[in-house]
Protein backbone atom coordinates (compact mmCIF):
# COMPACT_ATOMS: atom_id res chain seq x y z
CA UNK A 1 0.00 0.00 0.00
CA UNK A 2 0.75 3.59 -0.24
CA UNK A 3 -0.62 7.39 0.80
CA UNK A 4 -0.99 9.72 -1.90
CA UNK A 5 -2.20 13.02 -0.57
CA UNK A 6 -2.81 16.35 -2.58
CA UNK A 7 -4.02 19.80 -2.35
CA UNK A 8 -5.98 22.37 -4.40
CA UNK A 9 -6.18 25.86 -3.23
CA UNK A 10 -7.25 29.33 -4.50
CA UNK A 11 -7.43 32.78 -3.03
CA UNK A 12 -10.38 34.73 -2.88
CA UNK A 13 -10.97 36.83 -5.57
CA UNK A 14 -9.30 39.75 -6.13
CA UNK A 15 -7.30 39.09 -3.34
CA UNK A 16 -2.80 38.37 -3.91
CA UNK A 17 -2.68 36.00 -0.96
CA UNK A 18 -5.14 33.13 0.75
CA UNK A 19 -5.61 33.19 4.36
CA UNK A 20 -5.45 29.48 4.46
CA UNK A 21 -1.96 28.13 5.20
CA UNK A 22 -1.09 24.67 4.45
CA UNK A 23 2.25 23.01 6.63
CA UNK A 24 3.27 19.31 6.03
CA UNK A 25 6.02 17.45 8.10
CA UNK A 26 7.44 14.44 8.79
CA UNK A 27 6.88 12.54 11.79
CA UNK A 28 9.70 11.65 13.66
CA UNK A 29 7.94 7.91 14.10
CA UNK A 30 7.63 7.89 10.66
CA UNK A 31 4.98 9.00 8.59
CA UNK A 32 3.55 12.55 7.67
CA UNK A 33 1.38 15.10 9.09
CA UNK A 34 -0.23 17.69 6.90
CA UNK A 35 -1.95 21.06 8.66
CA UNK A 36 -4.61 23.31 6.74
CA UNK A 37 -5.24 26.48 9.34
CA UNK A 38 -7.69 28.88 7.93
CA UNK A 39 -7.29 32.54 9.77
CA UNK A 40 -10.53 34.85 10.63
CA UNK A 41 -10.84 37.99 8.32
CA UNK A 42 -8.90 37.07 4.45
CA UNK A 43 -5.84 38.28 2.54
CA UNK A 44 -2.43 39.42 4.46
CA UNK A 45 -4.26 39.80 7.91
CA UNK A 46 -6.01 36.13 7.77
CA UNK A 47 -2.22 34.86 6.74
CA UNK A 48 -0.81 36.14 9.55
CA UNK A 49 -2.83 34.15 12.14
CA UNK A 50 -3.38 31.06 10.07
CA UNK A 51 0.52 30.87 9.64
CA UNK A 52 0.74 31.55 13.81
CA UNK A 53 -1.28 28.18 14.11
CA UNK A 54 -0.13 26.34 11.64
CA UNK A 55 3.52 26.94 12.58
CA UNK A 56 2.69 26.15 16.23
CA UNK A 57 1.14 22.90 15.35
CA UNK A 58 3.70 21.71 12.97
CA UNK A 59 6.70 22.66 15.03
CA UNK A 60 5.35 20.36 17.70
CA UNK A 61 4.09 17.91 15.47
CA UNK A 62 7.83 17.45 14.22
CA UNK A 63 9.24 16.84 18.06
CA UNK A 64 6.89 13.87 18.00
CA UNK A 65 4.02 15.81 20.10
CA UNK A 66 0.75 13.81 19.25
CA UNK A 67 -1.69 15.33 17.28
CA UNK A 68 -4.37 16.24 19.56
CA UNK A 69 -1.63 17.91 22.21
CA UNK A 70 -0.38 19.76 18.83
CA UNK A 71 -3.69 21.00 18.40
CA UNK A 72 -4.76 22.02 21.34
CA UNK A 73 -1.24 24.11 22.26
CA UNK A 74 -1.84 25.99 18.63
CA UNK A 75 -5.43 26.94 20.24
CA UNK A 76 -4.03 27.99 23.57
CA UNK A 77 -0.92 29.96 21.71
CA UNK A 78 -3.30 31.76 19.51
CA UNK A 79 -5.32 32.74 22.28
CA UNK A 80 -2.20 34.35 24.32
CA UNK A 81 -1.30 35.62 20.99
CA UNK A 82 -3.89 37.81 19.76
CA UNK A 83 -6.26 37.74 23.16
CA UNK A 84 -9.14 36.33 21.72
CA UNK A 85 -9.67 38.86 19.47
CA UNK A 86 -9.25 36.16 16.36
CA UNK A 87 -10.41 33.17 15.30
CA UNK A 88 -8.88 30.27 12.83
CA UNK A 89 -10.65 26.47 12.30
CA UNK A 90 -7.51 24.35 12.66
CA UNK A 91 -7.49 20.98 10.43
CA UNK A 92 -4.13 17.95 10.75
CA UNK A 93 -4.28 15.07 9.05
CA UNK A 94 -2.01 12.26 9.74
CA UNK A 95 -0.32 9.29 8.00
CA UNK A 96 1.24 7.44 11.22
CA UNK A 97 3.28 4.60 10.51
CA UNK A 98 3.96 3.62 13.73
CA UNK A 99 0.02 3.44 14.77
CA UNK A 100 -0.53 2.41 11.00
CA UNK A 101 -3.08 4.50 11.18
CA UNK A 102 -4.44 7.97 9.55
CA UNK A 103 -5.06 10.65 12.42
CA UNK A 104 -7.68 12.89 11.55
CA UNK A 105 -7.86 16.03 14.26
CA UNK A 106 -10.23 18.76 13.46
CA UNK A 107 -11.23 22.16 15.12
CA UNK A 108 -13.45 23.08 12.54
CA UNK A 109 -16.75 23.51 11.77
CA UNK A 110 -16.93 22.51 8.29
CA UNK A 111 -16.92 18.41 8.37
CA UNK A 112 -14.13 15.88 7.10
CA UNK A 113 -15.11 13.09 4.92
CA UNK A 114 -14.47 9.65 5.51
CA UNK A 115 -14.28 7.31 2.81
CA UNK A 116 -14.05 3.25 3.96
CA UNK A 117 -15.80 0.31 1.36
CA UNK A 118 -16.95 2.86 -0.72
CA UNK A 119 -19.13 4.45 1.54
CA UNK A 120 -18.93 8.12 2.70
CA UNK A 121 -19.11 8.89 6.61
CA UNK A 122 -19.39 12.59 7.56
CA UNK A 123 -17.07 13.23 10.53
CA UNK A 124 -19.03 16.13 11.90
CA UNK A 125 -18.66 16.27 15.90
CA UNK A 126 -18.92 19.48 17.60
CA UNK A 127 -16.04 21.46 17.67
CA UNK A 128 -14.87 25.16 17.77
CA UNK A 129 -12.61 26.79 15.75
CA UNK A 130 -9.29 28.20 17.90
CA UNK A 131 -8.18 31.15 18.96
CA UNK A 132 -11.68 32.38 21.76
CA UNK A 133 -10.79 31.52 24.80
CA UNK A 134 -8.24 28.66 26.90
CA UNK A 135 -8.74 25.00 26.73
CA UNK A 136 -10.39 24.33 23.45
CA UNK A 137 -10.32 20.85 22.52
CA UNK A 138 -10.25 19.19 18.79
CA UNK A 139 -11.99 16.67 17.55
CA UNK A 140 -10.22 13.59 16.88
CA UNK A 141 -11.13 10.00 14.86
CA UNK A 142 -8.02 7.35 13.73
CA UNK A 143 -8.39 4.84 11.66
CA UNK A 144 -6.53 1.68 10.64
CA UNK A 145 -4.69 2.44 7.23
CA UNK A 146 -6.92 0.09 4.71
CA UNK A 147 -7.04 -0.01 0.97
CA UNK A 148 -9.56 2.53 0.17
CA UNK A 149 -9.35 4.68 2.65
CA UNK A 150 -10.07 8.31 1.55
CA UNK A 151 -10.19 11.47 3.58
CA UNK A 152 -11.03 14.73 2.09
CA UNK A 153 -10.61 17.84 4.50
CA UNK A 154 -11.53 21.20 3.20
CA UNK A 155 -11.76 25.19 4.45
CA UNK A 156 -15.64 26.53 4.90
CA UNK A 157 -14.92 28.29 1.19
CA UNK A 158 -15.82 25.10 -0.10
CA UNK A 159 -19.14 24.71 1.85
CA UNK A 160 -19.99 28.38 0.88
CA UNK A 161 -19.25 28.25 -2.81
CA UNK A 162 -22.69 29.28 -4.39
CA UNK A 163 -24.36 30.48 -1.76
CA UNK A 164 -25.16 33.57 -3.06
CA UNK A 165 -27.09 31.87 -6.30
CA UNK A 166 -28.61 30.20 -3.81
CA UNK A 167 -27.37 26.90 -4.06
CA UNK A 168 -24.29 26.43 -1.67
CA UNK A 169 -21.73 23.74 -2.63
CA UNK A 170 -23.28 20.00 -1.66
CA UNK A 171 -19.82 18.63 -0.93
CA UNK A 172 -20.83 15.03 -0.07
CA UNK A 173 -23.21 14.71 -3.33
CA UNK A 174 -20.05 16.04 -5.27
CA UNK A 175 -17.68 12.97 -3.82
CA UNK A 176 -20.08 10.92 -4.48
CA UNK A 177 -20.31 11.68 -8.14
CA UNK A 178 -16.72 11.07 -8.10
CA UNK A 179 -16.54 7.67 -5.97
CA UNK A 180 -19.36 6.83 -9.23
CA UNK A 181 -16.68 6.61 -11.93
CA UNK A 182 -15.72 3.10 -10.25
CA UNK A 183 -12.35 4.39 -11.09
CA UNK A 184 -9.45 4.02 -8.46
CA UNK A 185 -9.43 7.38 -6.30
CA UNK A 186 -6.88 9.73 -7.32
CA UNK A 187 -6.26 12.54 -5.18
CA UNK A 188 -4.74 14.98 -7.32
CA UNK A 189 -8.08 14.98 -9.77
CA UNK A 190 -10.31 14.64 -6.62
CA UNK A 191 -9.21 17.83 -4.99
CA UNK A 192 -8.77 19.64 -8.39
CA UNK A 193 -12.61 18.24 -9.26
CA UNK A 194 -13.71 19.72 -5.87
CA UNK A 195 -11.98 23.00 -6.37
CA UNK A 196 -13.07 23.23 -10.03
CA UNK A 197 -16.71 22.30 -8.89
CA UNK A 198 -16.68 25.41 -6.44
CA UNK A 199 -15.05 27.91 -8.73
CA UNK A 200 -17.89 26.88 -11.31
CA UNK A 201 -20.38 27.67 -8.32
CA UNK A 202 -18.89 31.14 -7.52
CA UNK A 203 -18.24 32.29 -11.61
CA UNK A 204 -14.79 31.63 -11.16
CA UNK A 205 -14.70 34.52 -8.33
CA UNK A 206 -14.74 32.92 -4.89
CA UNK A 207 -15.87 35.09 -2.16
CA UNK A 208 -13.70 32.59 0.15
CA UNK A 209 -10.36 31.25 0.35
CA UNK A 210 -11.14 27.83 -0.66
CA UNK A 211 -8.59 24.60 0.36
CA UNK A 212 -9.32 20.82 -0.22
CA UNK A 213 -6.91 17.84 0.79
CA UNK A 214 -7.28 14.80 -0.19
CA UNK A 215 -5.78 11.90 1.11
CA UNK A 216 -5.54 7.97 -0.23
CA UNK A 217 -4.62 5.02 0.41
CA UNK A 218 -4.08 3.00 -2.89
CA UNK A 219 -2.20 0.31 -4.01
CA UNK A 220 1.76 0.68 -3.76
CA UNK A 221 3.68 1.04 -7.41
CA UNK A 222 6.72 -1.16 -5.86
CA UNK A 223 9.18 0.54 -5.07
CA UNK A 224 10.15 2.97 -1.64
CA UNK A 225 10.78 6.11 -3.72
CA UNK A 226 8.81 9.18 -2.04
CA UNK A 227 7.60 11.54 -4.36
CA UNK A 228 6.51 15.16 -3.54
CA UNK A 229 5.24 17.52 -6.85
CA UNK A 230 4.43 21.35 -6.09
CA UNK A 231 2.91 23.32 -8.75
CA UNK A 232 2.31 27.54 -7.70
CA UNK A 233 1.63 30.17 -9.59
CA UNK A 234 4.10 33.05 -9.80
Amino acid sequence: MEARIAVAKVPKYAVSESGDTLEMVERPAGGLSFVLADGQRSGKPAKAISNVVARKAISLLAEGVRDGAAARAAADYLYTYRRGKVLATLNILSIDLASQTMVITRNNPAPVLLIRQGEVQVLDERCEPVGARWGIRPAIREIPLNLGLIAVVYTDGLTSAGERQGSPMDVVAEVNNLLLTGTAPVPEDWSQALLARALELESGRPRDDISVLVAAIVEGMGDRTRRLSVRVPL
